[in-house]
């Protein structure tokens, strides 16, 4: 839901690399991970919300700039810790005037709330590569247990920067309500389901 525009050298640079993209180096195998502390990506890490807007569409849209941390062995998934941090500044949907109304203190408040965050506190492994992850999710200067579904997605050296990369997708549902967020409410949903797509960097 979220338009972008690339420009014909970028597409030119996407083509120039799609040789080494095609060779698909991430392996899927959960136990291939290599264990040790990584970083978030902030430029390949994304955190989509979406919202029933007024009953009659699902409304999406996404932060980014995520920085966070995590650690991990495949020997011993359950023992992994995770912490990302969001900025509240960095949210974008398909209209710029909703995107001033969200970091306004009529809705998210940016200024006095600058960030989201989820820090882990229990894994349970729930099958191989998924997880359901609990932690302390902090929005809008509220602190609350919630419980993210991850599912691993692939592992190996990224072609382009040559850093072991790994990565993994979270789910979850929150009710904004929970958080003192209540702007339109009932006709903006309650109900936000959140989703990362992360994409963590091994520490050298």
């Amino acid at each position: 839901m979220i338009k972008t525009m690339l420009p014909l050298a970028l597409l030119a640079g996407f083509a120039a690399t799609a040789p080494a993209a095609a060779q698909s180096p991430a392996s899927n195998d959960p136990a291939s991970v290599h264990p040790g502390v990584y970083s978030v990506d902030p430029g390949h890490t994304q955190v989509i919300f979406s919202v029933s807007h007024l009953g009659f569409t699902t409304y999406s849209g996404v932060f980014s700039g995520a920085s966070g941390s995590l650690a991990l062995d495949p020997a011993n998934p359950a023992a992994a810790t995770f912490k990302i941090t969001v900025p509240i500044k960095s949210v974008l949907t398909t209209s710029t005037k909703l995107d001033g109304e969200l970091k306004s203190p009529q809705w998210l408040d940016a200024a006095k709330f600058p960030t989201a965050t989820f820090v882990s506190s229990q894994v349970v492994v729930d099958g191989q590569g998924k997880a359901s992850v609990t932690g302390d999710f902090t929005l809008h200067g509220v602190t609350k247990p919630v419980t993210l579904h991850v599912t691993f997605v692939g592992a190996g050296v990224n072609p382009l920067n040559k850093k072991y990369t790994v990565g993994f997708d979270a789910t979850g549902d929150i009710l904004r309500s929970d958080f003192g967020v209540k702007t339109y409410l009932p006709l903006i949903g309650d109900q936000l389901h959140l989703t990362i797509a992360g994409a963590f960097d091994k520490a050298e």
